[in-house]
């Protein structure tokens, strides 16, 4: 089980991690992951120097083990990197166009990543790779303007959890079982792809 939630400033983090509160379910900050083992880059473009370019083929040698397990929640603005057959939900939660840039220039965005941003949005460009990339029947929009809306997304996404592990006979606790048993994987280590 793996879940994908997308688009920047739409509160993607936040009912990500509540999610993983909620459900159990591993919540994994693709933005975290590339700065604990060092695979992104500075952008080169001078308008934008703080922008970060993730190594997407590093990125998915620390994600495989965690994506076969299932049992996580993947918070990144992109999905269409990861394998369809890892991938049982998207979640591309959305915002209305004027709540969004007030989210974004609060955040501080440099002009021509808010307005990319918002171009992007305007396009449905993440809504429309999602569904380029995955079967149309686990792509869903969810709207997040307001508090509310995150906590109705999340008893949603949980319903739809709980509907899945009973359609494949895993009603039981196995993703906690598997956070449990103190295991650690090489990815977990910060050095693991810093040869």
């Amino acid at each position: 089980m793996a879940a994908a939630l997308r688009t920047p400033g739409v509160g993607k983090s936040t009912i990500s991690e509540e999610l993983s509160r909620k459900t159990g379910l591993k919540h994994l900050s693709v933005t975290e992951l590339a700065k604990k083992h060092n695979i992104s880059t500075s952008s080169e473009d001078p308008e934008d120097p703080s922008t970060r370019i993730v190594d997407e083929d590093r990125l998915l040698d620390v994600l495989e083990n965690d994506l076969e397990d299932g049992g996580t929640v993947i918070d990144w603005h992109a999905c269409d990197l990861f394998p369809p057959r890892l991938i049982d939900l998207v979640c591309v939660i959305r915002c209305d166009n004027k709540i969004l840039y007030d989210r974004l220039k609060a955040r501080n965005y440099a002009e021509k990543k808010l307005q990319e941003n918002m171009d992007c949005e305007i396009m449905e460009v993440l809504l429309q790779e999602a569904r380029d990339a995955y079967d149309s029947e686990i792509v869903v929009e969810l709207k997040s303007e307001k508090t509310e809306d995150i906590d109705s997304n999340v008893d949603r996404i949980e319903q739809w959890i709980t509907q899945w592990k009973k359609d494949h006979g895993e009603e039981g606790d196995e993703v906690n079982a598997q956070q449990q048993d103190g295991g650690k994987k090489d990815e977990d280590d910060p050095m693991f792809l810093h040869g």
